[in-house]
């Protein structure tokens, strides 16, 4: 089981976009010091819903102030980057961390950050798969050329390639020269994946998705099956099928009574739901369905770690069961408040992962 923290840095009402960087970049080392596995960064424009508008920025930052744990994106928005740009930043932070680091891509919304990046609502519609496929290439491949109707360039090299692997890096969590696991072959890229489409696309590409905390376990263990029918269907190997480490985005909030956890995040996650999310402005003037803040708040505390530690851990473990998941990207910020936040990942280090193995 590998248990990781899933940070927005998140804008809680009455607070400053730089208060919500201090607890994001705070709770990441923290969460080193607590054992977690990955720290998972989010990426938004414009919105007090996350104040990181850079998630390899960002990536860089924890990557040099951590020695072990791995850190990944959550997602970095790929319709409103050049694939190739992103594909540099991920093979450099790839090679420089000894391979600690993740790359986690996503479709995004149809919000006016198409328009402000001058991607177009195209971007979103329709242009990830090739943008995908093009940042795929540019971190296999030792030349790469384009004739994508977005994306038309003539050959050129990769440099640096992240297939280089380490050699002369040597730090701590480096794999060594032609070792096999992280960073021997690149950077890991995941796919955020909320529609069949979208599974569909990972699958035949054999990439791990990121699954969202907004769904329970049994869409999220469908959501797996699905992809290994597709995967096969893709020519996938059983391997392949076998060892991909699907990701599930969760909200953790541990104390000694599970209304405690519960209370916890009712009275501060609707404010800073309501306040974060009414905030996103789409490219196209469409018309939008919000979700009740508190009613989604109560949701979340019932699908997935909130209470005491042997609650915390049942539900984790639980999980991995019924989905086959064994990834997991728990938001630990959902109280607003620093030292609870702190706190909070002290107490899923030191009192949730021992129970589960």
């Amino acid at each position: 089981m590998r248990v990781g923290s899933f940070v927005l840095a998140a804008q809680f009402p009455g607070q400053g976009q730089g208060e919500a960087l201090h607890r994001a970049v705070r709770s990441a080392e923290v969460a080193e010091e607590a054992g977690l596995d990955t720290v998972w960064l989010a990426e938004h424009h414009f919105v007090p819903y996350g104040t990181c508008p850079s998630a390899v920025t960002l990536a860089a930052l924890l990557l040099g102030r951590t020695r072990h744990m791995r850190v990944g994106t959550a997602v970095s928005v790929l319709p409103t980057v050049h694939p190739v740009a992103l594909g540099e930043q991920a093979a450099l932070l790839h090679l420089t961390s000894g391979g600690r680091f993740s790359l986690g891509v996503g479709r995004g919304g149809p919000w006016v950050d198409l328009e402000v990046f001058g991607s177009g609502l195209a971007a979103y519609e329709k242009g990830f798969p090739d943008s995908l496929d093009l940042l795929l290439r540019w971190l296999s491949e030792p030349r790469v050329a384009s004739e994508t109707d977005r994306f038309p360039f003539r050959e050129v090299a990769v440099v640096p390639r992240p297939q280089e692997a380490l050699a002369g890096v040597g730090g701590p969590g480096a794999e060594g020269p032609g070792t096999e696991g992280p960073g021997a072959e690149g950077p890991e890229v995941i796919v955020a994946c909320t529609s069949p489409a979208s599974v569909r696309l990972a699958a035949e590409r054999g990439l791990p998705m990121l699954l969202g905390m907004h769904v329970g376990d049994e869409e999220k263990a469908e959501m797996v099956a699905l992809w290994q029918r597709h995967a096969r269907a893709a020519g996938r190997t059983p391997e392949e099928v076998h060892r991909a480490a699907h990701v599930s985005a969760g909200v953790a909030q541990i104390a000694d009574r599970r209304l405690e956890a519960a209370e916890t995040l009712e009275k501060a996650m609707p404010g800073w739901l309501k306040q974060g999310l009414d905030a996103h402005v789409t490219v196209d003037g469409r018309k939008r369905a919000m979700r009740d803040p508190l009613a989604y708040t109560e949701l979340l505390c019932k699908l997935h770690p909130v209470g005491t530690p042997q609650v915390c851990a049942d539900r984790i473990a639980a999980t991995s069961e019924r989905t086959g998941i064994t990834r997991f990207a728990l938001l630990v910020e959902g109280s607003g408040d620093l030292a609870t936040t702190e706190e909070n990942v002290r107490r899923l280090g030191a009192e949730v992962l021992p129970q589960l193995g």
